[in-house]
């Protein structure tokens, strides 16, 4: 753990027979915005089993955005595609017995997650026993919960009930180290912006189903620099991610500039100082929401009230719906993101720059 994360509280056993901390698995392997959809999991747990051993069981590829977190005991990370390699779930195995959880909590509601959840050698498998539990889940599980709410953080929450926590707070506790503070705060200096003096624009998606297209922001970052004097900051990730961000840049009349490349630490700091986020349903767009930045979220073929930024501080703008299964929807049509238009967004944005600007996150 990075030394300029919070120390973790010690964790103090209660005294007398039968009375162990408890030791909970939770098992969330990808992506970065599902990992941070369980993040208030996570939390919770420790505000209500202050004494409890929490691990949690991850992909390499959304891992970083656990590293460090002060309410985790201990993360083990899974290469992708581990499931197919009988070498690595041996591997995997030993890693999560060791760890001895009592609980397993599968957030994921997959065949795979679940699998980790059972190798944990966990005697309590909470997941899914609705439309959420997929594939092999229902049958590896053997506590089922069915959710009854709408959102994903949630629903997800709702696996706690086995533990006798009912309807705790949301919250996602990132922290932010002092190397990220200082790299943001030192690169706004250097392109002459201010904390809450400029947007973030992030062009990027998973799915080709659920990105907007560039000539789209480009005209949002310029609206925003016309209409409200709001530079825009573009993020990217990747070549392919960059060049639409070049794209945004060039089209948005000089009100628009490139994101240097960046960690999800790093992004995290600049999201914390910007005025707000604009941008679909991907893992910058949470990560932006958990810290706190207003968010303007773009949704296509996912339904925004499940998957939409979490809090009543952010806009999240569908104009049409689909319905399926998620293969299906990733490989939906483009209308239903076309169906937005820039005046949709600007719209929007104008509305959060009518409210007061929230306390920075730390």
């Amino acid at each position: 753990m990075d030394a300029d994360f919070p120390n973790r509280r010690e964790r103090q056993s209660p005294t007398g027979p039968d009375r162990t901390p408890l030791r909970v698995l939770l098992v969330r392997l990808s992506a970065i915005g599902d990992v941070i959809h369980g993040l208030p999991v996570l939390n919770a747990l420790r505000e209500a089993k202050p004494d409890a051993f929490l691990a949690w069981v991850v992909e390499r590829r959304a891992a970083a955005i656990l590293e460090g977190h002060p309410a985790l005991d201990a993360l083990v990370v899974a290469e992708r595609g581990w499931l197919w390699r009988p070498r690595q779930v041996w591997q995997l195995r030993r890693q999560l017995r060791q760890l001895r959880p009592e609980a397993a909590i599968d957030l994921q509601g997959l065949a795979r997650s679940a699998i980790a959840a059972w190798l944990s050698g966990a005697r309590r498998r909470i997941g899914f026993g609705c439309e959420k539990g997929r594939e092999l889940s229902p049958w590896l599980n053997n506590e089922l919960v069915r959710s009854t709410r709408r959102h994903i953080i949630d629903c997800n929450l709702e696996l706690l009930r086995p533990l006798g926590i009912e309807n705790p707070p949301v919250r996602f506790n990132l922290p932010e180290r002092t190397v990220d503070r200082v790299w943001a705060d030192g690169w706004l200096n250097a392109e002459g912006l201010q904390p809450g003096g400029f947007a973030l624009i992030n062009p990027g998606a998973g799915w080709p189903s659920k990105r907007w297209p560039p000539d789209r922001y480009a005209a949002v970052a310029s609206g925003l620099g016309q209409r409200f004097s709001l530079p825009s900051v573009v993020l990217w990730a990747g070549q392919e991610e960059r060049q639409w961000a070049e794209q945004i840049v060039a089209g948005g009349e000089g009100h628009a500039r490139l994101a240097p490349p960046s960690s999800l630490f790093q992004l995290a700091a600049l999201c914390r100082r910007a005025r707000m986020f604009i941008g679909s349903d991907t893992g910058p767009l949470h990560l932006a929401a958990a810290v706190g930045t207003p968010c303007v979220g773009l949704y296509g073929p996912m339904p925004a009230e499940r998957n939409g930024p979490y809090g009543l501080q952010h806009i999240a703008i569908q104009k049409a719906h689909f319905i399926g299964t998620s293969r299906q929807r990733r490989r939906a049509p483009p209308d239903l993101m076309l169906a937005i238009q820039v005046e949709d967004v600007l719209a929007a944005c104008a509305e959060i720059l009518r409210r007061p600007r929230p306390p920075e996150s730390v």
